[in-house]
């Protein structure tokens, strides 16, 4: 028998064997009777917050980079 069969069969044997159990906690059935609060729900367009932002030329870099350094870095 071919070792990489085994090493692939042995954890579906063993699991096999395994038992599950059920949680410890399981939900009652009367859901209607519960305090839990639910929100409605309510219709949101995927593309309610879209901005139109067209292409732009490049900046000068020096400075951007001066705008967004640090005040007391002047170097």
């Amino acid at each position: 028998m071919k070792p990489l069969f085994l090493v692939a069969a042995l954890p579906l044997i063993a699991s096999g064997c395994a038992t599950t159990l059920p949680p410890d906690v399981i939900a009652s059935g009367d859901l209607a009777a519960s305090p839990a609060e639910v929100r409605s729900l309510r219709y949101t367009s995927p593309v309610s917050g879209y901005i139109h932002r067209a292409p732009v030329g490049p900046k000068p870099w020096r400075n951007q980079n001066d705008a967004q350094a640090p005040e007391g870095d002047a170097s």
